[in-house]
C-alpha cells in the first residue's frame, strides 16, 4: 500500500497559520512523524488562505526536503503552482491532480511528462461527481487513454474513483468498491487506485471507525495507495491486517511490529 500523508495541508487553521508565519518546525515536525509513521509521500496543499501560493509551495518543499527524503505529491488546482513546487523536487513528485476534463489533462500530463511525475487523476468532469460505477469507468478510460496518448504511463496513473460522505451519499460507497474492482481491467499494466480517505467520514461522529471499516474494504477490492492520516495508530493497524488477510504480507505473531519497521 502506497500512503500519502494528508497533515501538511493549509486548508487546516492551523497550519495555514504555520505557513503564514513561516512556522518550519510545525511543517517538518509532521513531514518527519509521518514518514516515521509509514507514509511514502506527503500531500503538500498550500490552501486556500494563501496570498502568495508559488512562494509557499516553494517554502514547504524546501523545507520538507530539509528533513526527509519521501516523495512529494504537489496538490494545488492551479498548475502553475505545481510545477514550483516540482522544479526543486528533489524525489519523484505525483500531480494532485488532473480530472477527465481536456483541458486540465493536456495541462498536468504535459507537466508530468516534462518533470518525469506520477499523476492523480479524479474521475469526474465538468458536470461533477459521477453517480454511478459505469460512469466512473467511463471517465476513468478517458483519462487512461489520454496520458497513453500524451505518453505518460499507465502505471504512473492513480486513478481516484472520489469518496463522498457516507452521512450524505451513503448509496456512493458501494459504487466506489465496486469502481476500484474494476478500474484494474483497463489497461496492462493496469492503473494505480487511491482514494482521499477522510472524505467519507466528513461530517460524521464515528470518524476513524467509519475510515478504517472503508479502508479494509477498499484494499479487499484492489486499492494500493491511500491519502491517509498515518498517525492515526488504529487505522494504520486495521491497513496492515488487511493487507495480511490478502496475502500480501507473510504473518508471524508480531506482524504489526515486523510491518511497522519495513
Amino acid at each position: 500500500m502506497i500512503i500519502i500523508g494528508e497533515l501538511i495541508n493549509g486548508m487546516y487553521k492551523a497550519l495555514a497559520k504555520a505557513i503564514m508565519d513561516r512556522e518550519i518546525d510545525v511543517i517538518q515536525h509532521l513531514a518527519v512523524e509521518q514518514a516515521q509513521a509509514g507514509a511514502k509521500a506527503l500531500d503538500v496543499n498550500v490552501g486556500p488562505y494563501s496570498k502568495d501560493p508559488k512562494e509557499d509551495m516553494k517554502w514547504l518543499v524546501e523545507s520538507i526536503q530539509s528533513v526527509t527524503d519521501v516523495s512529494l505529491c504537489l496538490d494545488s488546482t492551479k498548475a502553475d503552482v505545481i510545477e514550483e513546487g516540482l522544479k526543486i523536487a528533489k524525489s519523484r513528485a505525483i500531480i494532485n491532480s488532473t480530472d477527465a476534463d481536456e483541458e486540465k489533462m493536456n495541462t498536468i500530463f504535459r507537466l508530468a511528462k516534462k518533470y518525469k511525475t506520477q499523476v492523480i487523476a479524479l474521475t469526474m468532469d465538468k458536470s461533477g461527481v459521477p453517480n454511478t460505477k459505469e460512469k466512473r469507468l467511463e471517465l476513468a478510460a478517458t483519462i487512461v487513454a489520454k496520458a497513453m496518448d500524451m505518453g505518460v504511463n499507465t502505471e504512473d496513473i492513480y486513478l481516484d474513483p472520489i469518496v463522498l460522505p457516507v452521512n450524505v451519499a451513503q448509496a456512493q460507497g458501494l459504487e466506489v468498491l465496486e469502481a476500484i474492482r474494476e478500474f484494474r481491467l483497463l489497461s496492462d499494466p493496469p492503473p494505480n487506485m487511491v482514494v482521499g480517505l477522510s472524505n467519507v467520514s466528513q461530517g460524521t461522529k464515528a470518524r476513524s471507525l467509519i475510515n478504517r471499516t472503508f479502508l479494509t474494504m477498499a484494499v479487499a477490492n484492489g486499492l494500493n495507495a491511500a491519502i491517509i492520516d498515518p498517525l492515526d495508530k488504529d487505522l494504520m493497524d486495521a491497513l496492515i491486517a488487511a493487507e495480511l488477510i490478502m496475502n500480501k504480507q507473510i504473518y508471524c505473531d508480531s506482524f504489526l511490529d515486523a510491518y511497522r519497521k519495513k
